[in-house]
């Protein structure tokens, strides 16, 4: 496809967008630009989506500017809230600036020739106005009946605690924002999620009052699962593109995890896999579902852009332990890595002495079962695993000689449910 418009319309990234810019992506090369809220030090996968248009326009030739809000983010914005954010301090800003930063640059490239990516702070321009020359420069081409029109301020203003001026005038800067990368970079498109668009028809007005020029907005579907769940919000919690607040086998298991009916979508969306590649996968989720080979891909595409083909290496290898047969021959180390987030009990390794636990008793004591009772019924029946091996004795008995490395057991119930037992030393 020559046109990114096509390419943004086949991967169902297109939710609204303005008149004629499908003819000016085909026309002319575009800088366009995309804001990004640093309420965190990273960057999570709902945030994706935005990043990969991004990226898909850099590929196609045009000039991508990421904003990182230095100056909107003292304010918060109040679309898609139900309530106002806590304000954060400027050293708090400008550490979560530094880790956003470092993300994008794994999917924008700022040495490119023809079209370098651009990473701007808006703080460099908001923090420069005074009051009045903002209200008088900017707030005098917008009426509050205007303002009260947009979806983001009139839902808030239907919520019990209603809207602060404070995120009342969000829309301003934002509109102040696409007027100033216009004025300084060229910039003649804002693309965002669905819940920007009143955001980004005030930029576009602001530029045609005080330029004669036409600018464009261009905005995406906001993710869910076929469930009706927001993407990225787990049992666990937030998935963050830092590996240090989610671990890339964590985060390689999130994608392997996905839906059979949002995997497609979510290929399209989120890798740079060809029409071909995601129509053959797609095909694969309908004739060979329980092969799971589309959200495999996915998952190793998607870790691959966001931590690197190392990191797939180890999370394909950790997950093949997590359900393999030869967990035994992994140090307790490794095993913890790869069972970090699973629950967890310590038992002190003085139980474990003479004939050592009995396997019903464990399995009812670390509540993988609500009763003894139910707990000889589940073993009986082959639904405990130890190490990844089948137990189906409710006689047996665990001893340390079993636990591997003399430090863990590996409890399973089915084929997702785990328990790690942790056996702590007794004290000298």
């Amino acid at each position: 496809m020559s046109n990114l418009y096509e390419e943004f319309e086949w991967r169902g990234m297109v939710y609204d967008a303005t008149d004629g810019l499908k003819a000016v992506f085909a026309a002319e090369r575009v800088t366009a630009y995309i804001g990004f809220d640093p309420t965190a030090s990273s960057l999570h996968v709902g945030s994706l989506l935005p990043v990969m248009a991004l990226a898909r326009l850099q590929r196609f030739g045009h000039s991508p500017i990421a904003i990182a809000g230095g100056g909107t983010g003292m304010i918060g914005d109040p679309s898609g809230k139900s309530q106002e954010r806590t304000l954060l301090t400027l050293d708090q800003i400008n550490e979560n600036l530094e880790g956003i930063r470092q993300q994008l640059s794994r999917f924008l490239d700022f040495d490119a020739k023809a079209n370098p990516a651009r990473i701007v702070n808006n703080a460099d321009w908001l923090s420069t106005f005074d009051l009045l020359g903002f209200l008088r420069d900017t707030g005098k081409y917008f009426t509050v009946n205007y303002m009260l029109q947009k979806e983001s301020v009139n839902r808030r203003l239907e919520s019990e605690d209603g809207i602060s001026y404070t995120e009342f005038s969000y829309l301003l800067l934002q509109a102040r924002d696409f007027l100033e990368l216009f004025d300084r970079f060229g910039c003649t498109l804002q693309m965002g999620g669905s819940d920007q668009w009143g955001n980004i028809t005030a930029g576009i007005d602001l530029i045609r009052r005080l330029r004669a020029k036409k600018a464009h907005g261009l905005v995406m579907p906001l993710v869910t699962t076929s469930s009706g769940v927001k993407f990225g919000k787990t049992e666990a919690g937030t998935i963050w593109l830092d590996p240090a607040r989610t671990s890339p086998f964590k985060f390689y298991q999130f994608w392997l995890n996905t839906d059979d009916r949002d995997v497609a979508t979510y290929l399209r969306f989120f890798t740079f896999l060809d029409r071909q590649a995601v129509a053959d996968l797609e095909a694969l989720v309908k004739s060979a579902p329980a092969k799971r080979e589309a959200q495999r891909t996915l998952a190793r595409e998607v870790t691959a852009l966001v931590h690197g083909a190392e990191d797939v290496t180890r999370a394909e290898k950790a997950s093949s332990v997590l359900f393999g047969e030869d967990i035994a021959t992994l140090s307790a180390d490794d095993v913890l890595a790869v069972f970090e987030d699973v629950p967890s009990t310590e038992i002190a390794s003085s139980e474990f002495d003479g004939a050592g636990i009995g396997m019903v008793d464990l399995v009812a004591r670390v509540q993988l079962s609500p009763s003894k009772s139910e707990a000889r019924r589940l073993v009986q029946s082959g639904g405990v695993y130890v190490n990844n091996r089948r137990a189906s004795d409710p006689q047996s008995r665990l001893t340390l000689d079993q636990a591997i490395g003399g430090r863990l057991f590996v409890l399973r119930k089915g084929q997702r449910q785990n328990h790690l037992v942790k056996i702590v030393p007794r004290q000298e």
